[in-house]
């Protein structure tokens, strides 16, 4: 196969389950990106959040984050291109969610910042304390919906866990209709919902004409349904054996786990 661009999604696909990337992994990301690969992650993580990988993995490229919302150059740290929620919006789907789930609580991802509903709790630490440079990033911002989206958001996040995430998902789409694009990554009730028609594969489209790829030389692996739109784009796809049955269905193929070096393997078998 000819494959020009070689995009994976990180937590649960490139990251191993403790969070950590392994030398072989680190080492065929250099060999990919060495070769004339254009290396790309694609994440669902803000541009906050991806000052770790870069120490992880040593690769500093343009990421796709926030499920395909932003473009961020990891080298300049800069917003390269953004697609925002506005605030009217999110109040309206945010209204739309609480008259059926009653419980749900609401967060906004700005990128480099965020804000939540005092009744949001938080699964992992929200913010890392210091960004690359060691300049405190600001703490989460604490107020009602109306308060957490006087300013656009890349991402409005829904969480209840008192229903299966997966029947939340259908619910909401249902609710919401085409005013948003709604997804989840999670094995609990968190749903995150961007602009409408932005997903992981508009990021990656885009991404693809900077650098003159067609989409049939781009190569994407996955593992969660966040990830399922860019499996379905990209010419060829790879969901790996831990992912999602929705990551599983939508992919060409199926690889080894990610705590089995999947993405290495296939970069290695790509270079061979």
């Amino acid at each position: 196969m000819t494959v020009r661009l070689f995009a994976t999604d990180l937590d649960g696909t490139l990251l191993r389950s403790d969070g950590t990337v392994s030398d072989r992994t680190r080492a065929a990301l250099r060999a990919a990106n060495d070769a004339g690969l254009v290396v790309a992650f694609v994440t669902g993580r803000p541009p906050r959040w991806l000052d770790d990988v870069i120490d992880e993995t040593g690769h500093i490229g343009v990421a796709v984050g926030a499920n395909g919302a932003v473009l961020y150059d990891m080298s300049d740290e800069r917003l390269i291109t953004v697609h925002s929620l506005e605030p009217t919006l999110m109040r309206e789907l945010g209204a739309t969610l609480r008259k059926e789930f009653p419980d749900v609580q609401f967060a906004v991802e700005y990128g480099h910042g965020f804000a939540a509903e005092p009744g949001y709790v938080h699964d992992w630490e929200i913010n890392p304390r210091l960004d690359r440079h060691g300049r405190p990033i600001p703490a989460p911002v604490l107020g009602d919906l109306a308060a957490i989206t006087e300013r656009p958001g890349m991402k409005l996040l829904a969480k209840d866990r008192s229903v299966n995430v997966d029947a939340f998902l259908d619910a909401a789409t249902d609710l919401i209709g085409e005013r948003a694009s709604i997804t989840h990554s999670s094995s609990f009730g968190l749903l995150e919902i961007a602009a409408a028609g932005v997903t992981k594969a508009t990021g990656l489209a885009e991404l693809a004409v900077m650098h003159d790829v067609s989409r049939e030389d781009v190569l994407a692996v996955g593992d969660m349904p966040n990830d399922v739109p860019m499996l379905k784009w990209a010419g060829h796809s790879y969901a790996v054996a831990n992912a999602h049955p929705a990551a599983r269905d939508a992919a060409d193929s199926i690889i080894a786990s990610n705590d089995q070096d999947a993405v290495a393997e296939l970069i290695e078998s790509l270079l061979t």
